[in-house]
């Protein structure tokens, strides 16, 4: 009898410790350790809804793809380096489509860091929208709370670019920096307004994850009354027809703001079509979600003004005026070549040992 009594306390001191481990930052960094592709589970968010009339890649039982990379079977060689969701998508036709560990197409995945390129995508929109009137106001006027920490320079440009010189720890394995925070912490707004800058604006490009959370403060402050996620609803996920529900994780449950700089959840195929908007130049089947002069704009070579020529408005630039691609922490990918009609989307537990960028590359030549 005592001892089903001790077993009993040890079970209520277990939920307690769990409990309290989960319910604030440093905790949910100590049991969660590091993110992981079933994150999405993990954080309040907010739904999106697929589409009735969903539009579908063409299949095809002749598609082209390698038969090996590196003397191993293709197959394998996805397996091998931690792939779950691989699709080769050439003239709006299905290649090679594979799910490995387990996943299968209607799997979601975390985006992680592809939401950034998302993010962009919905400032283009309200700017067309005239809800933000250019990509050179300053944040302050969305901002307000950033004047006293000396942002008046600061545009929505250089957030765009990573060029912003905003003071911001990348670092996803301490549990006192600045991406961890922001992706484990209950309260962006409230972190966002003690930021500070450590070098002067539009000088130098430094990959942060804080520009692009900051581009969602932004988005969220022009919207006004609707959450960017349904924003995302209107102008993206119903027009382009997404086949499967998905959400976008937030940070607290009560008046939650999405986590911008990441966590859009979905299946491979709804990924791909964000791909296949902005191959078209953001027109979706004769209509124009966004325009073409923002695709353009967020998909060029520019090195002004500190900008890197790998990377502009969230999207990387693998070959410059060629090719771009979004991509996320773990080995997530979305890249496009317009020119060769190709999308390619790679979704991992992660990156493997792979050089991803090549492969994609690569695959595009031989097409």
């Amino acid at each position: 009898m005592r001892r089903r009594i001790r077993l009993n306390e040890i079970g209520v001191l277990m939920i307690i410790a769990c409990t309290m481990l989960t319910s604030c930052q440093i905790g949910r960094f100590i049991f969660y350790n590091f993110a992981d592709i079933n994150d999405y589970k993990k954080f309040q968010s907010r739904s999106l809804t697929a589409n009735p009339s969903p539009y579908y890649f063409q299949t095809t039982d002749l598609g082209k793809f390698p038969k090996q990379i590196n003397d191993t079977p293709f197959d394998k060689y996805l397996e091998d380096n931690q792939t779950v969701a691989f699709l080769i998508i050439k003239n709006d036709t299905i290649q090679y489509e594979k799910y490995f560990k387990g996943y299968e197409k209607e799997r979601i995945v975390p985006s992680f860091s592809m939401a950034k390129s998302v993010t962009s995508i919905l400032i283009g929109c309200a700017i067309d929208e005239g809800l933000i009137k250019s990509v050179d106001e300053p944040i302050t006027n969305y901002i307000p709370e950033l004047l006293k920490n000396g942002f008046e320079k600061v545009t929505i440009k250089h957030l765009l670019q990573m060029t912003s010189g905003i003071k911001f720890n990348e670092s996803y394995v301490n549990p006192f920096g600045d991406a961890a925070s922001f992706y484990y912490g209950f309260n962006l707004r409230k972190s966002i307004s003690k930021m500070t800058l450590k070098t002067e604006p539009g000088k130098q490009f430094e990959y942060v994850s804080g520009n692009t959370q900051l581009l969602g403060l932004v988005l969220e402050r022009s919207l006004e009354s609707k959450t960017i996620t349904t924003y995302l609803q209107e102008k993206i996920w119903t027009p382009l027809g997404m086949e499967n529900n998905a959400s976008w994780s937030i940070d607290r449950k009560k008046n939650g703001l999405e986590k911008t700089f990441c966590c859009l959840n979905a299946i491979a195929r709804d990924f791909a079509k964000i791909g296949r908007l902005y191959k078209a130049k953001g027109n979706w089947n004769g209509k124009q979600i966004v325009s073409q002069k923002w695709v353009e704009e967020s998909t060029k070579l520019d090195t002004s003004e500190g900008s890197a020529d790998f990377y502009q408005y969230q999207w990387w630039l693998p070959t410059p005026n060629e090719d771009f691609m979004a991509e996320g922490i773990l080995g997530q990918f979305v890249y496009v070549h317009p020119s060769k009609d190709l999308i390619i989307v790679r979704l991992g537990k992660n990156e493997g040992r792979a050089d991803w960028w090549t492969i994609f590359t690569s695959l595009a030549k031989a097409y």
